[in-house]
């Protein structure tokens, strides 16, 4: 990335994610694209296929363990967090002036949720849609001037 791409738009949802820059009046290109490592992954090759085991206090017998959480959701939420510890790093760095963010709603919240103060200060619009394999070609009809210049 270079110093001269003034807007990036992140496109999330949760495993896959890109960056676009705009390269003409309506017209981006995905300059970065990332993908989770447990993106193609079951939840139970993720974690334990079997839940943990807990004795009765009162007998012999145990019982199952439900666990807290889906390992691939947990997957999925960490690589939220990474990607947006990385946009701040980018922001703090100055590569981009302004950011849109586009995600379905569980996605947008926990990236929101982790962006660090220099990149959460630079966003212009938030577009609740997963866009991540739309291509570049298409993205002029979601990316419209009210998405663009929403605010925060």
């Amino acid at each position: 990335m270079t110093a001269h791409d003034s807007l990036w738009v992140v496109l999330a949802d949760g495993e896959p994610a890109r960056i676009l820059v705009p390269v003409e009046a309506g017209r981006y290109r995905t300059a970065n694209s990332f993908d989770s490592t447990a993106a193609h992954t079951r939840s139970a090759d993720i974690g334990s296929a079997a839940p943990g085991r807990s004795f009765e206090s009162a007998t012999t017998a145990r019982h199952a363990i439900t666990p807290r959480t889906d390992p691939h959701v947990e997957a999925k939420h960490e690589f939220v967090t990474w990607l947006a510890n990385w946009v701040t790093e980018a922001a703090a760095s100055g590569k981009f002036d302004r950011l849109v963010l586009v995600a379905p709603a569980h996605a947008l919240h926990d990236f929101r949720a982790a962006l660090g103060d220099a990149a959460a200060s630079r966003i212009v619009g938030t577009l609740q849609r997963d866009l991540v394999k739309t291509p570049d070609q298409a993205m002029t009809e979601h990316l419209t001037y009210d998405v663009l210049h929403a605010g925060a």
